[in-house]
């Protein structure tokens, strides 16, 4: 199992969410956007090892993402350590932020 950082996307709205996803990195410049569609009433998972496009998020980088959507959605965030033969998994909701 390789480890990997994962989203998962609820969207409980009657309309599609369409999702930007920029990744933010200690010393090089954002990466992003990222472009997601959760269908209405719908969820989506997604590794960010398999987000490629503009670019593959570097391996073994300090990142954090900052989410957006164009309607309400709640995000789950998830990190899979598997380097040690005794696996680490931990999650956390998304704290939604005003612009």
């Amino acid at each position: 199992m390789e480890s990997h950082e994962a989203a998962c996307f609820l969207n409980a709205a009657e309309t599609d969410a369409h999702i930007l996803i920029t990744v933010f990195f200690e010393k090089r410049e954002p990466v992003g956007p990222y472009r997601l569609t959760v269908p209405a009433r719908r969820t989506l998972h997604v590794r960010f090892n398999n987000l490629t496009d503009p670019e593959p998020i570097p391996r073994d980088t300090p990142y954090a993402s900052l989410i957006e959507s164009d309607v309400p959605v709640v995000v789950q965030h998830t990190r899979l350590d598997s380097r040690q033969s005794a696996n680490a998994l931990l999650s956390t909701v998304a704290f939604p932020c005003n612009e």
